[in-house]
C-alpha cells in the first residue's frame, strides 16, 4: 500500500488538483469527526465540499478513495457511540449511509485512543477496546461493511485492555481489519524535556531515557499481539518539530559556535526552552510545525531538501533521522529527510509490512519524500 492522508482543512493550499496520484494506490480523506450523536458523523472542520471532488478523482487515477473517522480533536465521542450493543448498531448505520452517500472505498478508523484520554475532552471507557472490537465485527457483517476497505491508525503501543494495561491479543482486530497504520511521529515534541526524533525508525541504539518509541518497536509489539507483518503499514511523517535551543546547548561540549570554538556538531537531544515554542511555517503555525516544503521555504533546506548553506545539521544513525539548527534564530527541527525515507522504505521491504502511509499528502516538496521511499520499497 502507498497511500498518504489528504487534509482537508488544507485543500484552499493544496488541491485535489495538486495530488500527485500515480504515486498512491490509496488515499485517506481526513477527518470526519465524531459528534455527541450516534447517528452523525461531521465533515465541518475539513471542507466537506471538497469530498466528492476528491472521491471523484481518486477513481478516475485507480486510486481507492477512504476517509478517516476521528483524528486527534474527532475521537471526542467514540467512546460513547460504541459504548452499548444498540449505539454500535446505530454507528454501523450511520458509516454504511456515509459510505454509501460519498462512493467511499473504505475507512480508516483513527480513534485518538481507546481507553486513553487523548485530547483532553474525550468521553473514556476501560472497555473502549473490547467495544471497537465489537462494533468492528458487527460492522464488518453489514451489506455494506463487508465490501469495504477496513483500516485503523494506531499509536506505538498496543490498546489498552480493561485494565489499563497493554494488551496482549489483538487477534481479533486482525480478523475484521485489511490493515493498521502505526503512527511513528510525534515521539518527542514539545511536551518532551529534550529535543529529540519526531519519527525514529529504531531507538533501542538511545539512551534508555530517551527510548520513548520507534518504528521497530512499535511494529514487534503489534505483531506480538497477533497482526501479522503484511497487516502493518508504517505511517511516516512530511513534518518537523521546532525548538528554542541556545547556543551554548545545541553544540557539542557547549561551545561557542560564533567565537570559533565549535566543532560545529550538533548534540544529541539538547535542553529546549519550554516557554518559548518557535512559529512553525504557514501550516504549523504557534503549534511550531514544519512541513518538508516549510523547511525549505523557510531556508532551513535548500532546493534538493539537504541542509542550507550557514545551516547547522546532524543524521542521527539510531533513530535515522536529522535535526538542522539556525543559530541566528536559536530553531532546531527534527524532522525526516529523503534518507529517512528511504530507511523506512527499505525497513518496510526488508520485514514484510503493507506499505506505509504519509501524514500528509501536501507536505512534501516536488515528491522528494515519496520518491525515496517508493524507490526504497520498489513501488
Amino acid at each position: 500500500i502507498a497511500t498518504a492522508w489528504y487534509a482537508g482543512w488544507h485543500a484552499s493550499d493544496f488541491p485535489v488538483s495538486s495530488i500527485n496520484w500515480k504515486n498512491y494506490n490509496t488515499l485517506v480523506y481526513a477527518f470526519a469527526e465524531t459528534t455527541p450523536s450516534v447517528n452523525s458523523i461531521t465533515l465541518e472542520g475539513s471542507d466537506p465540499d471538497v469530498l466528492p471532488g476528491f472521491v471523484s478523482a481518486a477513481h478516475q487515477n485507480g486510486v481507492s478513495a477512504l476517509v478517516g473517522i476521528g483524528g486527534w480533536s474527532g475521537s471526542a465521542y467514540f467512546s460513547s457511540d460504541l459504548g452499548s450493543a444498540d449505539n454500535r448498531t446505530a454507528f454501523a448505520n450511520t458509516l454504511s449511509n456515509f459510505v454509501q452517500q460519498y462512493n467511499l472505498d473504505g475507512l480508516s478508523f483513527d480513534w485518538e485512543y481507546p481507553g486513553v484520554q487523548a485530547a483532553g475532552q474525550n468521553v473514556v471507557s476501560p472497555m473502549d477496546t473490547s467495544n471497537f472490537l465489537a462494533f468492528l465485527q458487527e460492522f464488518r457483517n453489514t451489506p455494506v461493511g463487508k465490501k469495504l476497505i477496513l483500516a485503523a491508525s494506531v499509536p506505538v503501543s498496543p490498546f489498552r485492555d480493561a485494565q489499563g494495561n497493554t494488551s496482549k491479543d489483538l487477534s481479533g482486530f486482525a480478523k475484521v481489519l485489511n490493515y493498521i497504520t502505526i503512527m511513528d511521529y510525534d515521539i518527542f515534541g514539545s511536551w518532551s524535556s529534550a529535543v529529540g526524533p519526531n519519527a525514529p525508525l529504531a531507538d533501542s541504539c538511545a539512551p534508555t531515557q530517551y527510548q520513548q518509541g520507534s518504528a521497530t518497536s512499535a511494529v514487534n509489539k503489534w505483531m506480538s499481539t497477533g497482526f501479522p507483518a503484511n497487516q502493518i503499514v508504517l505511517g511516516v511523517p512530511s513534518y518537523g518539530h521546532s525548538y528554542r535551543v541556545k547556543s551554548s546547548d545545541a553544540f557539542v561540549n557547549n561551545p561557542t559556535s560564533k567565537l570559533g570554538l565549535s566543532s560545529n556538531e550538533l548534540a544529541a537531544y539538547p535542553p529546549f526552552d519550554q516557554n518559548d515554542q518557535p512559529e512553525g511555517d504557514a501550516w504549523g503555525g504557534s503549534a511550531g510545525t514544519f512541513e518538508f516544503w516549510g523547511l525549505i521555504k523557510g531556508g532551513f533546506l535548500d532546493e534538493q531538501g539537504a541542509p542550507a548553506q550557514g545551516i547547522y545539521s546532524r543524521f542521527d544513525s539510531c533513530s535515522q533521522t536529522p535535526y538542522v539548527y539556525n543559530e541566528d534564530s536559536q530553531v532546531m527541527v527534527s524532522y525526516d529527510d529523503r534518507a529517512s525515507f528511504s530507511a523506512k522504505g527499505a525497513y518496510i521491504k526488508q520485514n514484510g509490512l503493507r506499505g506505509f502511509s504519509m501524514w500528509e499528502a501536501g507536505g512534501d516538496y516536488q515528491n522528494l519524500l515519496l520518491d525515496a521511499i517508493r524507490l526504497s520499497i520498489g513501488f
